[in-house]
């Protein structure tokens, strides 16, 4: 299989010289096939509108093409990582300080591989977290197998959309049915 941060370093400067970051890149195999995913944000916004996806998707799918680092046939996914959005960089752990997040370690610390509670920052390399009945954890961010913040009221009132367009008519769904 392609390596993923071979992809990533392939297509992080196309993201950086559109003027977004990059959160993550992943290749799955799932029912439909292989799936190239790619998230990224627009740093002042922490989000994507969709216009700024399907450009972004236009560059990516033109390189990925002409260096064809993938042997095997895939889908491309160009997206924004969403409200409950994967923390796959150390500063996400920063920014999201006070946040409920989802940590899955490769290896076990203090007996247990998953922990969830409130971010409460960084000690260097180290993510602290508080966790309900544990107290704090001090979690190495080289261990992280995966991580994502959890859906909560407290996100969703943080985290607002950059446009509302079209709400007005899935509420009208909504109410008809």
């Amino acid at each position: 299989m392609t390596d993923t941060k071979a992809l990533e370093a392939l297509l992080e400067p196309i993201a950086t010289a559109m003027g977004f970051d990059l959160v993550r890149v992943a290749l799955m195999n799932g029912p439909g096939g292989l799936t190239l995913q790619v998230m990224a944000e627009d740093p002042a916004t922490r989000q994507l509108t969709i216009d700024q996806c399907a450009s972004l998707s236009r560059r990516v799918s033109d390189v990925l093409d002409e260096a064809d680092p993938i042997p095997d046939e895939y889908n491309l996914e160009v997206s924004s990582p969403g409200i409950d959005r994967p923390l796959t960089r150390l500063r996400d752990f920063a920014d999201w300080a006070g946040y409920v997040a989802k940590i899955q370690l490769a290896e076990p610390v203090e007996g247990r591989k998953r922990f969830q509670g409130h971010i409460l920052g960084l000690d260097d390399a180290m993510v602290r977290i508080a966790v309900e009945g544990l107290g704090e954890a001090a979690l190495p961010f080289a261990g992280i197998a995966s991580a994502k913040l959890v859906l909560t009221d407290e996100l969703i009132k943080a985290t607002k959309p950059l446009s509302s367009e079209g709400a007005d008519e899935l509420d009208e769904e909504e109410e008809d049915n």
